[in-house]
Parts: structure tokens; sequence; C-alpha cells
């Protein structure tokens, strides 16, 4: 005789977690609702950065790493020894380098500061 398994499957109509009760009161889920902007018209949104740095600024900082990274590059000597650059291209950046940090120094000057 041969038996074969049979599964069983017991539908219950009460959850298999446990509610939680505190001094007899039931806990219910709450959502939070999305907020009118039109509610309170002076409210200002945050932003996610609160650092308020100008275009300005932003523009010469990355220009003066622009340079140095030609003066990094040209002078240290490191690049070549690890093998990133030959020292023929290192040689190179140190004679653009003359051109170029000039060039960046004119542009950081040249860049007038925003009115607030």
């Amino acid at each position: 005789m041969a038996m074969t398994a049979s599964s069983v499957v017991f539908i219950s109509s009460t959850p298999s977690y446990p509610s939680v009760n505190k001094n007899g009161r039931k806990f219910r889920k709450v959502f939070a609702k999305k907020r009118d902007l039109q509610e309170n018209p002076t409210t200002q949104q945050k932003s996610l950065f609160p650092l308020r740095l100008s275009k300005s600024i932003l523009s010469r900082s990355a220009i003066a790493v622009f340079g140095l990274g030609f003066i990094d590059a040209g002078y240290s000597g490191d690049w070549s020894r690890i093998g990133v650059i030959t020292p023929q291209t290192e040689e190179l950046l140190k004679v653009s380098a003359f051109l170029v940090i000039p060039l960046c120094v004119f542009l950081i000057l040249s860049i007038t500061e925003e009115p607030n």
C-alpha cells in the first residue's frame, strides 16, 4: 500500500502576530499627511545641504584645483615614479604649467563676486 503526503492549510481569521495592548488601548497605524504649501506661506523649505556657497567661490576653487594639479603632476615626480605618466609627459607638464598657471590666476581674479 502506497501512502502519499497530504498537506493541510489552516486559515485563521486572527492575525499570526499578537496585537499590542497598552492600558486597554489598541494601537493603530498612523499615516502622515502631506501638508499643503498654501496653509502656511511663510514657511520656507529647508535645503538638504545647509551650507550655502556662491557659484563664484566654487568656480574659483575648481580653477585653483586644476592649476594645482598641473603643478603636482609636473613637479612632484610621484606620477612618473609610479608609472602613471612617462618622464617625457612629466617634462611636458612642467612646460605647460608655465602657461596654465598664469591663465588660472587670471581667471580666478577676473571672476566677479555675486551680489547677495
